[in-house]
């Protein structure tokens, strides 16, 4: 073939398919990087986590198909050498394939075929790339489809971003709930329903509501990781396991599961595995209720340090950013804010997960490169905000004892604890006169009798 009819080729194969390497062609190496100059750059590029669960797999499959009898020991040795060193990130620049892609992700696994490929060469003979001895396709991809090993990466990545990351730092916001939950305890504060004042409680109430949303969050999560760590390698095309020994899939998953900790499972049907993604569907829907939890409690803690003189001002926020840009002494909440930020964030991602999980045609799911990028966003933006809220914000936080004990004793609401003695009618009688005097609820009560003083402050301090 003349160098005409190769560029012919390869261009058509460009437009045709968006593609950086042809399974079938004979481009490597130096193609991956040409290709990706002339394709679409969106600026972004496939998440390190999904790389390096993808070079995790590469090695798994290297050890297995030595085993087998299936690859040379001294290849294996040199794709294992390689693999290692991705998943390390020493090569992650060599990952130049926007993340836009086509959607089964076969750019990046022929993007990560070349680079190990290139680098066990180099380790056999000295010199960088090439297809032999090492080849890209029937040595480091042996027993593999991009349609099969693609969501084994994704679904890998996301389980140990979950495990290794979301659920310590979960539990971390948890403890830090539960033990402000605990200081709060004895401190009064008036209770807001409808933004209007309501009955007294306690601080430390509030605080256990956010310890058990978060506690909630840590159980929702477990119960989507079963669903997780189902993988679908093994089914190679189109989920039937063509070309892939009877073996190979259950020894790299064990490999997976040795490596990482995690108990990973072939897949129950590969058909589903590969034609959905389900899974990440639901764990992303998990990942949005984690968010609206952080929305809730940032929000709250936000609001109840308002002020701190013309707002509610019952608690006070650690002043990481003291003074705004034109206001000297004026202290932001800029924990909650770039929590809630980060949650809105993930909410935006579970929208495109959503869509992009119903773009499963046929026998595979079309748009992997979004899923993971979304999904392993919004695990990494969850474990950070998490702990930057727990560590930056409600380590250093303060209740105004003074300030919540002042709005209790000026609210209407503690009229209702007389309702069982004087009527509501009644009640609703001195609570107006409260109001149109500027008195207290108190004061009125004890200028018209209503009850005798010391059963009056019996009821009025509940």
């Amino acid at each position: 073939m003349n160098p005409s009819d190769q560029e012919r080729i390869y261009r058509q194969e460009q437009d045709s398919m968006g593609t950086v390497s042809v399974l079938m062609g004979a481009y490597y190496g130096s193609q991956t990087q040409r290709a990706a100059d002339n394709f679409f750059n969106s600026g972004l590029k496939p998440p390190s986590a999904w790389l390096h669960a993808l070079a995790l797999i590469k090695y798994c499959a290297a050890h297995t198909n030595e085993l087998l009898g299936l690859l040379d020991p001294k290849l294996a040795d040199a794709i294992i050498t390689a693999a290692r060193e991705a998943m390390a990130g020493r090569w992650d620049d060599q990952f130049v394939v926007d993340l836009f892609q086509t959607g089964s992700g076969t750019s990046t696994n022929m993007n990560m075929n070349e680079v190990l490929a290139s680098r066990a060469n180099e380790i056999l003979t000295g010199h960088k790339g090439g297809r032999t001895p090492v080849h890209p396709n029937d040595h480091v991809n042996m027993g593999q489809s991009s349609n099969d090993v693609m969501p084994t990466a994704l679904h890998v990545a996301a389980a140990r971003g979950i495990v290794d990351n979301l659920q310590p730092a979960l539990a971390h916001l948890r403890d830090q709930l539960v033990k402000k939950s605990t200081q709060f305890r004895t401190i009064r504060k008036i209770g807001r329903t409808h933004l209007q004042d309501a009955v007294p409680m306690f601080l430390g109430d509030s605080f256990s509501g956010f310890a058990r949303q978060a506690e909630l969050g840590l159980e929702r999560i477990a119960t989507a990781l079963p669903r997780l760590t189902e993988l679908a390698l093994g089914g190679t095309a189109v989920g039937n396991g063509l070309n892939a020994h009877p073996e190979f899939a259950e020894r790299v998953i064990s490999g997976l599961t040795e490596h990482t900790g995690i108990g990973f499972r072939e897949a129950v049907n590969h058909f589903e595995a590969q034609a959905a993604q389900d899974a990440i569907v639901e764990t992303s829907g998990v990942l949005k209720t984690v968010a609206v939890s952080l929305v809730k409690i940032s929000n709250d803690i936000r609001w109840l340090g308002s002020g701190p003189r013309c707002g509610i001002g019952e608690l006070k926020l650690p002043a990481l950013q003291p003074g705004s840009s034109i206001m000297p002494g004026k202290v932001n909440p800029v924990i909650p804010e770039a929590v809630i930020q980060c949650a809105f964030q993930v909410m935006g991602n579970d929208a495109a997960i959503t869509m992009a999980g119903q773009s499963g045609v046929f026998e595979l799911n079309v748009t992997l490169p979004l899923l993971a990028h979304n999904v392993i966003q919004s695990i990494e933006l969850l474990a950070g905000a998490t702990r930057m809220l727990a560590d930056k914000c409600l380590a250093g936080l303060i209740a105004d004892k003074v300030q919540c004990e002042a709005y209790i004793e000026k609210s209407l609401a503690l009229v209702t604890a007389l309702v069982p003695l004087i009527g509501y009618d009644r009640a609703a009688e001195l609570a107006k006169k409260a109001y149109e005097t500027g008195k207290t609820v108190r004061q009125v009560a004890q200028e018209d009798k209503i009850l005798p003083e010391e059963e009056l402050d019996k009821l009025l301090s509940f």
